[in-house]
């Protein structure tokens, strides 16, 4: 009973996950899952995942297809796999739900956890044991205008700059791992405290509130971007600026 119970709600999973998009992709049936290739979704009709609803960025949440349902979906969302059989029953990356569909396998708590990283901690959990953290502006690429955010490098992953929305947020929505990057003084323009960190064609450019607020900022990014990762014991002052 246990394991009617479980295929049944299974199949209850994928009545509306299989229904379809109101678009003109067709969607597979519950039973055609893994035999019959389906027709990916495309990339420009989503902006978030279709798992977790967690919007894409160019920097950390790519867009990837699940090979039994055709979903788009982020990273953490398919990182599985299973064998399909329209593939010669070659292991095919596939997301969660379509995992525990074909496997009958239940995705274990252990394996869960190896998700739940970092940017799934609370802004001010991480920002009260961070090397430094404030609010900073990212500039788009024309540098023109840009998001508002909480920009932290914590000290249990101080290699690594995370951003929240905003001071309180449960989640931070990217990261920029720092090694390797330059950091880049920037004229003042228009009172504006301007810095970047540049690796190769990627490049990134900050607004910070105050120019000492900028070199704090510099210094820390700089030490991270060579691998240092024990805080300045000098440093006695907080961490973070509101």
């Amino acid at each position: 009973q246990d394991a009617i119970d479980r295929k049944e709600k299974r199949n209850e999973t994928f009545k509306t996950a299989v229904h379809g998009l109101e678009t003109d992709t067709p969607a597979l049936k519950t039973e055609e899952l893994g035999r019959r290739a389906p027709q990916w979704v495309r990339d420009n009709l989503v902006t978030m995942c279709m798992r977790c609803k967690e919007p894409f960025n160019a920097i950390t949440r790519r867009r990837h297809h699940c090979r039994a349902c055709g979903y788009v979906v982020c990273a953490r969302c398919s990182d599985y796999k299973a064998e399909l059989q329209y593939d010669g029953n070659r292991p095919n990356r596939v997301c969660q739900e379509c995992f525990i569909f074909l496997t009958g396998h239940t995705v274990l708590e252990d394996r869960e956890g190896k998700h739940k990283g970092i940017l799934e901690k609370g802004a001010a959990e991480v920002s009260s044991r961070s090397l430094l953290c404030s609010s900073l502006q990212l500039l788009d690429r024309n540098g023109k205008g840009g998001t508002r955010g909480w920009f932290v490098i914590p000290r249990d992953d101080p290699l690594v700059l995370y951003i929240y929305a905003a001071p309180q947020d449960v989640r931070a929505h990217t990261s920029i791992p720092l090694l390797g990057y330059q950091v880049r003084d920037m004229p003042q323009s228009e009172s504006r405290h301007l810095f970047q960190l540049a690796q190769s064609r990627q490049v990134f450019t900050f607004v910070a509130d105050t120019e000492e607020l900028k070199r704090r900022w510099m210094k820390a990014m700089a030490r991270s971007a060579a691998g240092i990762t024990h805080p300045e014991e000098e440093e006695d002052a907080g961490p973070c600026d509101e």
